[in-house]
């Protein structure tokens, strides 16, 4: 593996891709243990490490691997009456995200990003997001293509049916995977070149899903009411540093 990192994967120093694969790790780390907030957590590290251009796209194929890998462990606890209605949504909001997505600088990404990150962060969905799921689902992926992190509002929806904490965790898993298979298959219509960023996104992808078996194992012992506060911290730091990034 070292061999591979030292060729400078799609662009990218030696040094940012260990840092990014030690976040994947974590991201993953923290998500099977909490139900939310690696995605956007590895999004915001992403973000400062990676071309804009490929933030997204990237992050999506990443995002993929690990809630697919996460569901498949957990598939005995899906709840698979939610997976339909929003599937159907998130077709219509992918197409649609993806029609507009492409006209978007760098910068401007930056921006959206590090302010949805502290908007996720600070405040909840509407709950009228959570009695549709084909509008969690269309409104979710639309906002997916341009931002990444919208587990969100994917949680607000999996939340309400009330589920325990295996189902919970894994149905959200099921409901991301459809949401970033949708949105990769989509940038790979618009023409995003894929191929240059396999390497490095196989890598991210075998960290992910070590961090997704260390977390079901480790992590439940630990305070979520204080892990929640210390990850909102740093993801509002690292969000603030997103936003200056892309002003300047």
């Amino acid at each position: 593996m070292n061999g591979l990192i030292e060729m400078q994967m799609a662009g990218l120093e030696s040094v940012a891709v260990y840092s990014l694969l030690v976040a994947s790790f974590v991201a993953s780390f923290i998500t099977i243990s909490l139900g939310i907030g690696g995605g956007a957590l590895l999004l915001a590290i992403m973000a400062s490490l990676m071309p804009p251009a490929a933030l997204i796209p990237v992050h999506g194929v990443v995002q993929l691997g690990s809630n697919l890998s996460r569901a498949g462990l957990l598939i005995r606890h899906m709840h698979w009456a939610a997976i339909g209605g929003f599937a159907v949504g998130s077709v219509i909001g992918v197409v649609l995200g993806g029609l507009v997505v492409v006209e978007l600088p760098g910068s401007i990404i930056q921006i959206g990003v590090g302010l949805f990150v502290i908007w996720s962060v600070l405040t909840r969905p509407p709950k009228w997001l959570s009695a549709w799921p084909w509008l969690t689902g269309g409104i979710s992926s639309f906002l997916t293509m341009f931002f990444g992190a919208t587990g969100l509002f994917v949680a607000n929806y999996s939340k309400s049916l009330n589920l325990p904490r295996q189902a919970h965790v894994a149905t959200h898993a099921g409901l991301m995977t459809v949401q970033h298979c949708l949105k990769v298959l989509a940038f790979g219509m618009l023409g995003f070149a894929f191929a240059e960023w396999v390497p490095f996104a196989v890598l991210m992808m075998v960290s992910g899903v070590a961090g997704t078996l260390a977390g079901r194992m480790v992590l439940v012992r630990i305070s979520d009411k204080h892990f929640k506060r210390a990850l909102d911290v740093v993801l509002i730091l690292i969000s603030l540093r997103l936003i200056w990034n892309g002003v300047t």
